[in-house]
């Protein structure tokens, strides 16, 4: 991997964490809400324990922001990944104004601590702090950290909550922030997206038989059922069953386990992104080959 990082090119419409970390820490901000929305619509995904909301007021909820971008004049829309709530997105009212507040605050890779009012697709932010506590992300690890959030905003249905995957995620960013191995990071981190969102399969026990994968055996990945042997007319990428085991305990020091777990997780993301592109994957690739 090389050590030379070329300039970051503008990813995602919300601005590079590095930029705010050097700005002063910003007062919290309190906004008043209009009256909530009503009609929640119903997610495909299945629902997971929730903290209640009293009037429909959500406050000091730990979140991110993944992404955002213009709403109206003076406004902008957040998608924002929260621990008991998942995946939301919020109306930020006057966040683009010069003076705004806000405009320091809503930053991606920094802990924000959130609320907001209304039961719509769409809510309404009433308050943003930013917590600190987490190094900034540079340079390469600053790129990772958007592929994350791409992952996230594409893979994960709003309003599912994944407190576990959450906790994995800072722990990811502080990883790539003290400069532990881009590609062991990402790795682990992928593995526990398709894990939390409950399309990965158990990589020790073949599909249809259950029995239990051989090291020195060659296998492919069903994306919808799991492991089995490989054939010789197989498309599909080919691992051996040392790397299917290494990945479960997520031990990745061997190189041959990094190339071949590479390969296949682009695969498996690639079937569930349904021809979706990732650009902050391909940008990767091209610098790093992750």
């Amino acid at each position: 991997m090389s050590t030379t990082t070329p300039a970051q090119p503008d990813i995602a419409p919300a601005s590079p964490a590095a930029s705010a970390a050097s700005a002063p820490v910003p007062a919290p901000v309190a906004i008043a809400p209009p009256a909530a929305p009503s009609a929640a619509p119903t997610s495909a995904a299945p629902r997971r324990s929730r903290p209640p909301a009293r009037d429909g007021r959500i406050t000091g909820q730990p979140a991110f922001v993944l992404h955002s971008y213009p709403h109206k004049e003076t406004s902008l829309i957040v998608d924002v990944f929260t621990r008991e709530y998942g995946r939301i997105a919020l109306v930020a009212k006057g966040a683009k104004r010069p003076h705004s507040q806000l405009r320091g605050v809503l930053q991606t890779f920094q802990p924000l601590q959130a609320g907001w009012t209304g039961k719509s697709e769409l809510r309404i932010l009433t308050g943003a702090e930013w917590v600190g506590g987490m190094l900034p992300l540079e340079k390469t690890a600053l790129l990772c950290g958007f592929y994350l959030n791409e992952l996230l905003v594409k893979l994960l249905a709003r309003d599912d909550p994944h407190p576990v995957l959450f906790d994995h995620y800072v722990a990811t960013l502080n990883q790539l922030a003290h400069n532990e191995p881009p590609p062991i990071v990402l790795r682990k981190f992928e593995r526990a997206l398709l894990k939390e969102t409950g399309v990965a399969a158990d990589l020790t026990r073949c599909t249809g038989t259950r029995l239990a994968v051989e090291a020195g055996q060659v296998y492919v990945v069903d994306p919808e059922r799991g492991p089995r042997p490989a054939r010789a007319s197989d498309a599909w990428p080919k691992i051996t069953g040392k790397t299917l085991l290494d990945m479960e305990r997520e031990d990745y020091l061997d190189v041959a386990t990094q190339a071949q777990s590479k390969l296949l997780m682009r695969f498996l993301l690639a079937h569930q992104l349904g021809g979706a592109t990732l650009n902050t994957r391909q940008i990767l690739i091209d610098l790093m080959q992750l």
